[in-house]
Protein backbone atom coordinates (compact mmCIF):
# COMPACT_ATOMS: atom_id res chain seq x y z
CA UNK A 1 0.00 0.00 0.00
CA UNK A 2 0.75 3.35 -0.37
CA UNK A 3 -0.20 6.44 2.02
CA UNK A 4 -1.63 8.84 -0.43
CA UNK A 5 -2.24 12.54 0.92
CA UNK A 6 -0.86 14.27 3.80
CA UNK A 7 -4.04 13.94 5.50
CA UNK A 8 -3.84 10.62 5.45
CA UNK A 9 -0.30 10.60 6.77
CA UNK A 10 -1.59 12.56 9.89
CA UNK A 11 -4.44 10.23 10.48
CA UNK A 12 -2.02 6.88 10.13
CA UNK A 13 0.71 8.18 12.70
CA UNK A 14 -1.88 9.80 15.46
CA UNK A 15 -4.06 6.47 15.64
CA UNK A 16 -4.08 4.85 18.42
CA UNK A 17 -4.21 1.54 16.26
CA UNK A 18 -0.91 -0.56 15.93
CA UNK A 19 -1.72 -0.90 12.43
CA UNK A 20 -2.01 1.99 11.31
CA UNK A 21 0.99 3.50 13.50
CA UNK A 22 2.97 0.88 11.49
CA UNK A 23 1.68 2.22 8.11
CA UNK A 24 2.55 5.35 8.75
CA UNK A 25 6.58 4.46 9.94
CA UNK A 26 6.53 1.95 6.78
CA UNK A 27 5.26 2.73 3.94
CA UNK A 28 6.29 4.89 0.78
CA UNK A 29 4.18 8.04 -0.30
CA UNK A 30 4.99 10.22 -3.51
CA UNK A 31 7.36 12.27 -3.14
CA UNK A 32 4.64 15.51 -3.35
CA UNK A 33 2.87 13.50 -0.32
CA UNK A 34 6.32 13.81 1.94
CA UNK A 35 6.22 17.70 0.70
CA UNK A 36 2.93 18.22 1.51
CA UNK A 37 2.88 16.67 5.09
CA UNK A 38 6.44 18.93 5.85
CA UNK A 39 4.54 21.99 4.80
CA UNK A 40 1.11 21.82 5.17
CA UNK A 41 1.52 19.52 9.13
CA UNK A 42 5.27 20.84 10.49
CA UNK A 43 5.05 18.70 13.71
CA UNK A 44 4.82 15.74 11.78
CA UNK A 45 8.22 16.21 10.09
CA UNK A 46 10.15 13.96 12.88
CA UNK A 47 7.46 11.14 11.99
CA UNK A 48 8.13 12.04 7.94
CA UNK A 49 12.20 11.40 8.89
CA UNK A 50 11.07 8.32 10.96
CA UNK A 51 9.52 6.51 7.77
CA UNK A 52 11.34 3.85 6.37
CA UNK A 53 11.08 4.68 3.39
CA UNK A 54 11.08 8.54 3.44
CA UNK A 55 12.79 9.26 -0.17
CA UNK A 56 16.60 11.15 -0.02
CA UNK A 57 15.71 14.18 -1.65
CA UNK A 58 13.06 14.41 1.48
CA UNK A 59 16.18 13.97 3.67
CA UNK A 60 18.32 16.48 2.32
CA UNK A 61 15.46 19.17 3.11
CA UNK A 62 15.16 17.66 6.83
CA UNK A 63 18.44 18.00 7.32
CA UNK A 64 18.16 21.53 7.67
CA UNK A 65 15.62 21.88 9.78
CA UNK A 66 15.77 23.91 12.67
CA UNK A 67 14.38 21.39 14.91
CA UNK A 68 17.70 19.04 15.82
CA UNK A 69 14.69 16.30 16.96
CA UNK A 70 14.15 16.23 13.52
CA UNK A 71 17.96 16.39 12.77
CA UNK A 72 19.09 13.72 14.78
CA UNK A 73 16.37 11.36 13.49
CA UNK A 74 17.80 11.92 9.78
CA UNK A 75 21.55 11.95 10.92
CA UNK A 76 20.39 8.22 12.16
CA UNK A 77 19.07 6.97 8.90
CA UNK A 78 21.01 4.45 6.47
CA UNK A 79 19.84 6.14 3.57
CA UNK A 80 20.89 9.47 4.61
CA UNK A 81 23.49 10.33 1.49
CA UNK A 82 27.31 11.00 2.33
CA UNK A 83 26.55 15.02 1.71
CA UNK A 84 23.64 15.02 4.33
CA UNK A 85 25.94 13.24 6.92
CA UNK A 86 28.46 15.54 6.33
CA UNK A 87 26.69 18.47 6.83
CA UNK A 88 25.05 17.26 10.16
CA UNK A 89 28.50 16.10 11.01
CA UNK A 90 29.08 19.48 11.40
CA UNK A 91 25.89 20.72 13.22
CA UNK A 92 25.71 22.68 16.27
CA UNK A 93 23.89 20.58 18.04
CA UNK A 94 25.67 17.51 19.68
CA UNK A 95 23.07 14.77 19.51
CA UNK A 96 22.98 15.37 15.62
CA UNK A 97 26.73 14.98 15.15
CA UNK A 98 26.73 11.60 18.32
CA UNK A 99 23.53 10.41 15.52
CA UNK A 100 26.00 10.84 12.46
CA UNK A 101 29.18 8.91 14.81
CA UNK A 102 26.73 5.88 15.15
CA UNK A 103 25.36 5.93 11.80
CA UNK A 104 26.95 3.00 10.60
CA UNK A 105 27.15 4.08 7.10
CA UNK A 106 29.22 7.19 7.86
CA UNK A 107 32.64 7.54 6.12
CA UNK A 108 35.56 6.54 7.86
CA UNK A 109 37.27 10.06 7.51
CA UNK A 110 34.40 11.70 8.48
CA UNK A 111 34.20 9.27 11.34
CA UNK A 112 37.96 10.62 12.56
CA UNK A 113 36.87 14.31 11.99
CA UNK A 114 34.45 13.47 14.58
CA UNK A 115 37.13 11.83 16.79
CA UNK A 116 38.39 15.31 17.82
CA UNK A 117 34.77 16.69 18.44
CA UNK A 118 34.77 18.96 21.19
CA UNK A 119 32.14 17.28 23.33
CA UNK A 120 33.61 13.85 24.47
CA UNK A 121 30.29 11.50 24.07
CA UNK A 122 30.44 12.67 19.90
CA UNK A 123 34.24 12.13 19.90
CA UNK A 124 33.94 8.84 21.86
CA UNK A 125 31.13 6.90 19.74
CA UNK A 126 33.30 8.49 16.83
CA UNK A 127 36.70 6.38 17.77
CA UNK A 128 34.62 3.16 18.93
CA UNK A 129 33.45 3.09 15.78
CA UNK A 130 36.95 3.79 13.96
CA UNK A 131 38.44 0.83 16.45
CA UNK A 132 35.09 -1.46 15.76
Amino acid sequence: MTIASAEEFVRLRTSETPEDYRRAAGEDAPLDVWYAVIAQHPEMRFWVAQNKTVPTAVLELLSEDADPRVRTMVASKRRASAGVLTRLAADRDDGVRAAVARNPRTPAPLLERLSGDAVAQVADVARRRLDG
